[in-house]
């Protein structure tokens, strides 16, 4: 309201007639004034606290609205997918049958049955085909594994009698009946799907048995309304012969009996019956169809050999069709076998965007009800009938088609169907019944269909559910489509079967690891923005959420201390980490970190930190002098970690350290029974016992990387839905500024675009970057994965692989053991790219050789990865060798296109266009081999411009040729325009990223930069292993330093020496000092440390003064206040179950008892080890949270969270107000807004604010209910950063896995020199390969050039407006030809792959947003008394107007609801009912006053009986 009334504020400042002339603009003008002023006023309420109110906002900080564009569009989409259902349903079955009239010989075309005859069997193939073609397909480029022959014998023999009951029912049975009992006899193939289902008791509902029953009753009596309705008709109509008719209704019968066993399957895997048979049925499904659909067309084809036999039908009418019969029955075939196929796969999605309902199953069984209508209605608007008194003369209507004549295509197919109408007894008035018994014969199949597919209607579906889990065969039946799709749907969805609803999906454990170094104050924004976004998305986790996942954070600082005057402390990376971790706090709160731990770690240290709704973000401060740098060894640490040790401990629950009487206000309950409790960050291994290793997950996060709770949610449904699925990566758009970026962000969009699609599509993505990636924890932690991913490299081509590109390396490793890797096009993930040129060279120079490595190393294990992998086939292998054929050949590419260039440009010879074209790569190699690698990026830069000049030349000539030839059809115009339609095509199909397309324009004159100099730049300077981008000056000189612990130099006359001891020496050197000290006496050590001892002790006895005078201060302070403190010690005493204890936090520290498996011994040596000198200032960057102004607004924060409740408003401005003045009374003058009072000033405005809620709370008689909450807020606000030691068993974990894992290298000189020439080796042996290859082809280019037009391919000069030039012909050289056809043809492929991928990521979106999270606020008691307490709710049975009466008292109480209050699973054996004094009679409750938190007692002045509501 505030905000509408300063709107309408700055609207009436207007004139009227501005506000006439643009309405909009000053109502959005008055509308950003108020957001605006909304803002203003915030920071005037900081400004109050503080001279420092400033704060960022950062992108993405506000909460996602679900937005109701995507709404729209999704039932949009669903109506448009029900639709087509419905639209192609119609013409498949309307044409099939129309196919079937013509096809009798009694037809009005009846010379020309056997084409007709023909096209049925043709439709009947179709699905046949295309099963074989997609069962080819996964064999190809999948795996398959083949049955034993019992099981394959059995299913062909299945098989081939449903494709004999079709082929009899659509040849033989269906021509000779007329088009409506041919519509309606299709209903009657669900007769064994019924009897299966009735016999097999599949419901769990025993009631549910009457629906199988009833439809195989009801096919039983729509087979008798047949016959008789042909009886009736033989009766009517003397003189002509039904026995015809008899033998075709028996055909038709037994055909579709036949056809009814095609769903066999359905009802035994629904059942659970011939499981091992099924199994093995499943994994060789490719196999068995690509047998069974050969079987199933020489079934059809037999059927249709000996019916045209029979039929007396001539071989030779084949050869001599006429022109138009050939054109209608091949039309009507094509829209068939159209139709059928594009009902079919809008049925899948509809099934797979969730609505299967609407979408589905509705238009599919009122396809049989719109065929007749439409039947009805054409002939009636056609023909018109002929009405002779009072009803319609059947006899005028039909006999107009006895004596046909030839006329267009659509008035006979019309003619066809009236004609087979008048077959039929509908026209026939004065004999009522042979229409009645066909309508009942019509609606008693149709009601078997219904009632056999009636678990449809209740059939719950995840997102993109697998076909597979969906339907049980992958195709359809042609003649029977609707019934086919309905019938094949499964019963049960398979390993689901105890999910109750799309969102009861089985619940998943997430890790979000981010790996930093050296990022940026912004970058650092980033990723800690879309942390807290997922934290909001996600909820408190103890509440149940839609995507049941859990998850946590993690973030790795490489490097992150440095030595400040010969001490250890923390960088400025860190320092801005912490500073980041505090303003977005600020940001998603409005106020500071609440629960923060410090700890010390055998790798450097580690910070954990409450999320504002309960998650947990840990950093992880690595310093490299204690373990190994670098992003792969921060992935080892990580998933040894959470995988290997965090699983431990899932599976040892009882090793968790646990607390007993906490004083922490953010503790959770681990018992119902005693006073048990974990500190938060524990929780999540408490809760990794109920999730298994193939659904817990890790995200593999860049410190930059900015993502939405979206995108990772749909990577997760890949690997839920998938069971082989190892990693998926989204769709990484890079972000930035310059001419590089832009290049990066079109390399990256095509790269996406065609290239991850394509490997998608046919096989596997060889690599998830790590930026932003899910991994399976079941598929790192497999054999030969992580494993083999510690592997230290110590020859010269693992330093290339494993060191420069890990991101493939791990991907490489999980491809060789059978897992696949997959892409996901909508999960958008934002990542900084390099900017700077140098940086960009110096980012590929390491990702080329590393790239080209872990191909080849693919490559070579192909035939045996091929074997493990069912993603990878034999012939992806070959379609990788292609693009790494076609990526090798890429420098000699663009120098014959630079050569093209010239040549057309300047006139040149063709030759000397290609031999001056190879001077610059030849001249760049050599500068490359002989100068220093900032030298050459240099030389690149230059060498790039000018490169793009002759590019832009290069691309004006084509066109300039085009014009000259004024044709468009050459080589080089066709690749050209063909190229542009095709990016212009992708594009549009990507409308988010079409803008892109302007960067494209400078990749394309970039080619040579990037093909060429950027490969040789990589392969000359292979042998350089160092990261090359994020690294300081600093950096390189403690390079110089890592393990040397002691360095001195000393220079005595001619002779200079230098000692140096570093890790290798120092176990040698501790091992003699350790000697030298055991050998000295005791008396010694005692004289030495004296002086010492005497310094403690004089330090002692100050302490031990200031203490003293605390506890004097603290006396005289308990006697001022005795009077108030009653009010306090009331709130003990009803609170005295609570599991947080006393007040007094020292006496509650006396009282605190870790609870483990470590040794006491152990524990206490860890804990009396001192400080590290970095956790102070760390500490006090988090202590900045009890500044008098920070202190203010934490509070209130607090408070409103707890009051936020509508009822509590008034209570919420009384309670803040005084909290306020009590803080401003309370705190001394000498601090300022900016200053932390000491401990003493603390621990007395504690008290102070304690006792002045809790008078507040009895002010306004609501106490009782609200005591703890307020007082754990007062609490939360004071609480200042913990500093605590590893348990004792984590602790040494760590210390196990840096010694055997990732202890810091040091490599020795000669170790370095010699790694030195093996790589300087690998590299020249690789760069000659490679150039070699290159140079081949470009002589080869020459000397075909050189030899003339003999050896010339000569293309017909073709003109747009289609004429051929006669004479002319343009030249092209054969193995360029080649190459330009091979690369057109790759990028047609991945063109196609990409349809493909856009498709499904589009039904991947909508069912996505079909679902997605609508922010809602939370009630007050939604969350906290979930977990805290049970709601009492009581009401009167009647009311009845009555005088006062004296009340009995009745108690509710709740037996240690403490010690339940942070448990999930309370049952209502925890609660006590204790009735003080009987219940009577009489009036309802008047009254309701609350004691205290477990006990409410009601004055009932009227008693009388109550209903009581008992609510968890």
């Amino acid at each position: 309201m505030a905000l509408k009334a300063r709107t309408l504020n700055d609207i009436q400042g207007t004139s009227p007639e501005e506000l006439f002339h643009d309405p909009l603009g000053h109502f959005a003008t008055g509308f950003s004034l108020g957001i605006l002023q909304r803002k203003g006023q915030k920071r005037l309420t900081r400004h109050r606290d503080t001279w420092d109110p400033f704060q960022l906002n950062p992108v993405g900080a506000e909460k996602e609205n679900k937005r109701q564009c995507f709404v729209l569009a999704q039932h949009l989409v669903a109506v448009v997918v029900g639709l087509f259902v419905l639209v192609s349903a119609f013409f498949s079955k309307a044409s099939l049958l129309i196919l079937m009239t013509f096809a009798s010989q009694q037809s009005l075309k009846k010379a020309d049955w056997p084409f007709y005859l023909l096209m049925v069997a043709c439709t009947l193939v179709v699905p046949n085909v295309l099963i074989f073609v997609k069962s080819l397909w996964k064999c190809l480029f999948k795996s398959f594994s083949t049955p034993r022959m019992k099981t394959l014998a059995l299913v062909c023999l299945v098989e081939m009698l449903v494709s004999l009951g079709s082929a009899l029912v659509a040849l033989v049975a269906m021509p000779q009946l007329d088009i409506l009992t041919n519509l309606f006899l299709s209903g009657s193939v669900c007769f064994f799907s019924a009897i299966f289902q009735a016999t097999m008791h599949l419901k769990l509902q025993n009631w549910k048995i009457i629906f199988p029953i009833c439809s195989s009753v009801l096919v039983v009596i729509g087979y008798m309304f047949m016959g008789v309705d042909y009886f009736i008709r033989s009766s009517t109509d003397i003189g002509k012969s039904y026995t015809d008719k008899f033998i075709a209704i028996a055909f038709a019968i037994f055909g579709t009996v036949l056809v009814s066993l095609n769903w066999w399957e359905n009802a035994f895997r629904a059942s659970e019956r011939m499981k091992n048979t099924l199994e093995e049925m499943e994994k060789s499904r490719n196999f068995i169809y690509l047998i069974s659909s050969i079987l199933r067309t020489m079934v059809v084809g037999g059927v249709f050999v000996i019916c045209f036999i029979l039929n007396g039908g001539d071989w030779p009418y084949f050869q001599k069709i006429p022109n138009d019969v050939m054109q209608l029955g091949i039309g009507i075939f094509m829209l068939q076998a159209a139709s059928s196929t594009v009902c079919h796969w809008f049925g899948v999605v509809a099934c797979k965007i969730h609505a299967v309902k609407s979408s589905f199953a509705l238009p599919t069984i009122f396809t049989t009800p719109a065929i007749l209508i439409a039947f009805s209605v054409a002939v009636t608007l056609e023909y018109g009938l002929v009405f002779v008194g009072d009803g319609i003369n059947k006899k005028l209507f039909c006999s107009q088609f006895l004596r046909y004549q030839s006329m267009n295509s659509t008035k006979l197919v019309l003619d066809q169907v009236a004609k087979s109408i008048c077959q039929t007894p509908v026209l026939d008035t004065k004999e009522p019944w042979g229409t009645a018994v066909l309508g009942l014969e019509g609606f008693c199949l149709w009601m078997a269909l219904l009632c056999c597919t009636y678990y449809i209607w209740n059939l719950k579906l995840h997102k993109i559910e697998r076909t597979s889990k969906i339907f049980v065969r992958r195709m359809y039946e042609a003649a029977f489509l609707d019934q086919s799709m309905l019938l094949n749907t499964r019963m049960k969805i398979p390993n689901e079967l105890k999910r109750e609803s799309e969102e009861d999906v089985e619940n998943c454990f997430i890790y979000l690891c981010a790996t930093m170094w050296h990022e940026t104050y912004d970058e650092m924004l980033k990723i800690l923005t879309s942390m807290f976004r997922l934290d909001r998305y996600r909820g408190d986790p103890y509440e149940e959420h839609k995507d049941n996942f859990e998850f946590e954070c993690h973030i790795y600082v490489d490097d992150a201390f440095w030595n400040t005057d010969g001490v250890r402390l923390t960088n400025t990376y860190v320092n801005d980490l912490i500073n980041v971790i505090i303003e977005v706090y600020r940001v998603f709160t409005n106020k500071e970190p609440d629960e923060v731990t410090i700890f010390e770690t055998p790798y450097g240290g580690r910070i954990s930190c409450v999320l504002p709704e309960g998650n947990m973000l840990h950093i992880h401060l690595k310093d490299k002098q204690l373990i190994r740098n670098k992003k792969r060894w921060s992935q080892i640490m990580y998933m040894y970690y959470l995988l290997g040790w965090k699983g431990y401990l899932s599976k040892r629950p009882h090793s968790l350290q646990t607390i007993s009487n906490p004083c922490r206000a953010s503790l959770v309950s681990l018992s119902m029974n005693d006073n048990i409790f974990i500190l938060p960050q524990n929780e999540s291994d408490n809760k990794r016992k109920y999730v298994d290793d193939d659904n817990t997950y890790i995200m593999a996060l860049d410190g930059d990387t900015d993502f939405h709770p979206s995108a990772l949610i749909l990577l997760v449904d890949r690997l839920r839905m998938y069971q082989n699925v190892g990693a998926a990566c989204g769709r990484i758009h890079p972000t930035g500024m310059g001419p590089m970026v832009w290049y990066q962000k079109f390399e990256y969009a095509v790269g996406h675009w065609l290239q991850k699609t394509a490997e998608h599509v046919f096989g596997s993505v060889l690599c998830s970057p790590g930026c932003f990636s899910l991994f399976r924890g079941s598929a790192l932690m497999d054999d030969s994965v992580v494993k083999r991913y510690t592997t230290t490299a110590t020859k010269a081509g693992e330093y290339v692989q494993y060191d420069q590109g890990e991101d493939r390396w791990l991907c490489t490793l999980l491809l060789q053991q059978g897992w696949r890797v997959e892409y996901n096009a909508a999960s958008d993930a934002y990542t900084n790219a390099p900017q700077e040129f140098k940086e960009f060279y110096n980012q590929r120079r390491r990702w080329g050789p590393s790239t080209l490595a872990n191909t080849l190393d693919l490559l070579h294990s192909g035939p045996e990865t091929s074997r493990k992998n069912s993603s990878i086939s034999m012939l992806y292998i070959f379609y990788q060798m292609l693009t790494v054929g076609s990526s090798i050949l890429g420098p000699a590419s663009v120098c014959l296109m630079i050569a093209g260039a010239f040549s057309f440009v300047f006139n040149w010879n063709p030759n000397f266009a290609i031999m001056l074209a190879t001077i610059p790569p030849v001249v760049y190699v050599i500068i490359c081999y002989t100068t220093s690698p900032d030298f050459q990026v240099t030389i690149a830069s230059i060498m790039s411009v000018l490169y793009a000049f002759l590019m832009t030349a290069t691309f004006l000539s084509i066109i300039g040729q085009m014009i000259e030839e004024q044709t468009f059809i050459t080589p080089s115009g066709l690749f050209l325009v063909s190229m542009s339609i095709l990016y212009l095509t992708t594009a549009l199909l990507h409308p988010q990223e079409f803008t892109l397309l302007i960067y494209g324009l400078l990749y394309v004159i970039c080619i040579p930069s990037g093909y060429l100099l950027l490969t040789i730049y990589s392969l000359v300077n292979m042998h350089v292993v160092s990261w090359g981008t994020r690294e300081t000056s600093r950096d390189k000189e403690e390079e110089k330093t890592v393990g040397v612990l002691c360095k001195r130099d000393c220079s005595l006359c001619c002779w200079d020496i230098k000692i140096e001891v570093n890790q290798e020496t120092k176990n040698v050197v501790l091992q003699q000092l350790q000697k030298s000290i055991q050998q000295s006496s005791k008396d010694q050590q005692q004289s030495e440390l004296q002086p010492l001892l005497s310094e403690s002790n004089t330090e002692a006895d100050q302490e031990e003064a200031v203490e003293e005078k605390k506890k004097e201060k603290k006396k005289m302070q308990k006697s001022k206040r005795h009077d108030k403190g009653r009010l306090e010690q009331d709130m003990d005493e009803d609170q005295g179950r609570e599991s947080y204890g006393s007040d007094d936090d020292t006496s509650c520290k006396e009282e605190e008892e870790v609870r483990s498996l470590n040794d006491d011994e152990s524990q206490s040596e860890l804990e009396t080890q001192p400080e590290s000198p970095w956790v102070g200032p760390v500490k006090m960057e988090f202590l900045k949270k009890l500044t008098t102004a920070n202190m203010k607004r934490n509070l209130e924060e607090q408070i409103k969270q707890v009051l936020k409740d509508n009822k509590y408003e008034d209570l919420c401005i009384d309670m803040v107000g005084m909290l306020n003045e009590t803080l401003f009374n309370e705190i001394p003058e000498k601090f300022g807004p900016e200053d932390i009072p000491d401990e003493i000033t603390l621990e007395e405005l504690r008290n102070s604010l304690l006792a002045t809620a809790k008078r507040v709370l009895q002010m306004n008689g609501i106490e009782g209910k609200l005591d703890r909450k307020v007082k754990n807020a007062i609490k939360k606000t004071l609480m200042a950063p913990q500093v605590d030691k590893l348990p004792h068993d984590e602790n040494e974990f760590w210390k196990k896995l840096i010694k055997r894992y990732l202890f810091p290298l040091n490599d020795d000189k000669v170790n370095k020199e010699q790694v030195k020439k093996e790589l300087i080796s690998l590299r020249n042996k690789a760069t000659f390969l490679y150039f070699i290859v290159n140079v081949l082809w470009v002589v080869a280019t020459f000397f075909l050039q050189a030899i003339g037009e003999d050896i010339s391919i000569k293309i017909p000069k073709i003109f747009p407006n289609g004429t051929v030039a006669y004479g002319e012909y343009l030249n092209v050289e054969p193995i360029g030809f080649m190459f330009l056809l091979s690369f057109a043809f790759l990028l047609l492929i991945q063109f196609l792959a990409m349809l493909y991928h856009r498709v499904y990521t589009l039904i991947h979106v909508v069912s996505y947003r079909s679902s997605e999270k609508a922010y809602k606020d939370k009630d007050l008691f939604s969350a906290d008394e979930e977990k805290e307490a049970l709601i009492l709710r009581l009401k009167p049975a009647s009311r009845v107007s009555s005088g006062l009466l004296a009340a009995p008292l009745i108690t509710y109480s709740m037996c240690d609801s403490n010690k339940e209050e942070s448990s999930r699973g309370a049952s209502l054996q925890s609660l006590l009912l204790h009735i003080r004094s009987p219940i009577f009679p009489g009036s309802g409750f008047s009254k309701e006053r609350q004691l205290s938190d477990d006990s409410m007692v009601y004055e009932n002045p009227d008693p009388l009986p109550i209903e009581m509501d008992v609510i968890l």
